[in-house]
């Protein structure tokens, strides 16, 4: 099996559905390896991976650092609050700093859309984007994607809804790509100012009745409200928000019996999810969370070139 033929890993919309199955098929296996009593594969060894985070996060760091040392990589994470950026340090410098360092992999989240690619077109370390401004989030698209192939077995014929704080998403605009490439509907949900119009260049459904959609959904994405990236208000009170457009108890039960419900965390219980729903037997939030070290340990075997992935379990 070779890779994916690239340097990079910067969005959905430079994937194929083939590379996005490719990569789904290649999580399965190292999902597998979290099974064994030795957890770790000499996949990266002496391979470096630097974590430049420039916003903050707990979930997709932890996962990325997982997911590099269980390939036995080393791993350096760089702390942008304390290091030269706060004293005016460019981006491109701060990316000389650590190709000195010799990195072999950069995964950077930063505030600004495109400043990945804007990276990856001055280094020659492969740079993968965690999440760049409102414009991309790939490795979350591709998790969730994996996570729905792992209960459904394929994305095709599916009906999925994304609801909430779409404009401010960049994980709803990686899901769309992904999702659709996969041959599923997409469907988004929420209040007229979370849900712009400039998304029907997406070729997707769009509603402000979540109500009236749940019933026709095969899964549902429970987006939470982004205030850090909002700009005054966008809807009445919470608690409005809540009384239409959450995920409760009494809405869960007007769903198909077998609705898969997502989070791309972190949650705000009690508004746009309940906790009756998040620990429900519908929900595949935890799942998530273990699905993106096995598709992101995919990602860093993928784009070095891979090998055929049962001779890894010979060495």
């Amino acid at each position: 099996m070779s890779g994916i033929n690239r340097k990079d890993l910067l969005d959905i919309t430079s994937l194929s559905a083939d590379e996005i199955l490719l990569i789904c098929d290649s999580a399965k296996y190292f999902k597998e390896v979290f099974t064994r009593s030795i957890k770790k594969i000499p996949v990266l060894r002496g391979k470096s991976v630097c974590c430049l985070f420039f916003e903050p996060s707990t979930r997709t760091r932890l996962s990325f650092e997982l997911a590099a040392k269980r390939l036995s990589a080393d791993f350096i994470n760089v702390t942008v609050s304390s290091s030269s950026v706060v004293k005016g340090e460019s981006l491109i410098d701060t990316m000389r700093t650590l190709e000195a360092m010799n990195a072999d992999f950069v995964i950077m989240r930063h505030q600004v859309s495109l400043s990945t690619e804007f990276l990856a077109r001055n280094t020659s370390a492969s740079v993968i984007n965690a999440g760049d401004g409102n414009h991309a989030h790939p490795t979350q698209a591709l998790l969730d994607s994996y996570s729905l192939i792992e209960k459904r077995g394929s994305l095709k014929g599916m009906h999925i809804g994304i609801v909430g704080d779409i404009k401010h998403s960049r994980v709803a605009r990686s899901d769309i790509e992904a999702f659709q490439k996969l041959g599923a509907k997409v469907t988004l949900c929420g209040p007229p100012t979370l849900l712009p119009d400039e998304f029907k260049s997406y070729g997707v459904d769009m509603t402000y009745d979540f109500d009236d959609l749940l019933p026709k959904l095969d899964a549902v994405n429970m987006l939470r409200i982004q205030k850090e990236r909002q700009k005054g208000s966008h809807f009445p009170s919470i608690r409005e928000y809540h009384e239409r457009f959450a995920m409760t108890e009494k809405r869960l039960k007007n769903c198909s019996k077998d609705i898969i419900v997502m989070h791309p965390g972190p949650m705000n219980r009690g508004v746009e999810i309940d906790d009756f729903v998040a620990d429900s037997p519908n929900a595949i939030i935890n799942e998530q969370v273990t699905n993106g070290i096995a598709v992101r340990m995919a990602v860093f075997y993928l784009l070095m070139g891979g090998k055929p992935l049962e001779s890894l379990g010979s060495e």
